[in-house]
């Protein structure tokens, strides 16, 4: 989606073919490589858990079965983040691109080739204004939220007083108590539409 390729094989795999290459950004955090998303947190809580679970379904239902389950379950964390006073936050993402996948925007006004990372925050007020932020989630108005901010990076650092697990692209990571993000710009060459 976020390089305007089609969603049939046969028709992105012609596009991709016959469309000029060009270069989009990276990031990295905690050394890891990412192109799409990285984030610490709820989403990183359910990157473990759907790795972990192998009863659980496959595929976008089985994904959404989990995330409601671990909904309940999950205990925020405090974090610093840039040297900041610590906070209790949801989540923290690191967004080159705009989706986490399956039209949730988590961060709408990123792009894959402006030399920087989109850095999201959900503060955890309470998790019934967690829950009732997650229909602006899926609309794409998250940064309207209450106790959500997002703010364009080229660099951040995260601090936690417990070891961090993080996500790079879904793939889930045990970090220590600090965590480096950067962005990489131009870092690869991509067939895409301009």
């Amino acid at each position: 989606r976020e390089l305007g390729l089609p969603g049939a094989p046969t028709d992105a795999l012609r596009l991709a073919l016959s469309c000029a290459p060009r270069r989009i950004d990276a990031g990295q955090l905690g050394g890891r490589w990412f192109f799409s998303v990285a984030g610490i947190g709820f989403d990183a809580h359910v990157a473990r858990a759907f790795d972990a679970d192998a009863g659980h379904a496959r595929g976008l239902r089985g994904y959404v079965h989990l995330t409601v389950r671990e909904l309940w379950r999950y205990q925020c964390g405090r974090y610093a983040i840039d040297s900041a006073p610590p906070t209790s936050a949801f989540l923290i993402t690191f967004a080159n691109s705009a989706q986490f996948g399956n039209g949730v925007r988590i961060a709408p006004g990123a792009r894959i080739d402006d030399g920087c990372l989109d850095l999201v925050v959900a503060e955890e007020r309470s998790r019934r204004q967690t829950v009732l932020n997650i229909p602006r989630l899926l609309s794409g108005r998250i940064g309207g939220a209450a106790g959500v901010s997002i703010r364009r990076v080229t660099s951040a650092v995260v601090e936690s007083e417990r070891p961090m697990d993080f996500h790079v692209d879904g793939e889930p990571c045990a970090g220590g108590t600090r965590l480096e993000a950067r962005v990489v710009p131009g870092a690869l060459l991509v067939a895409a539409r301009s």
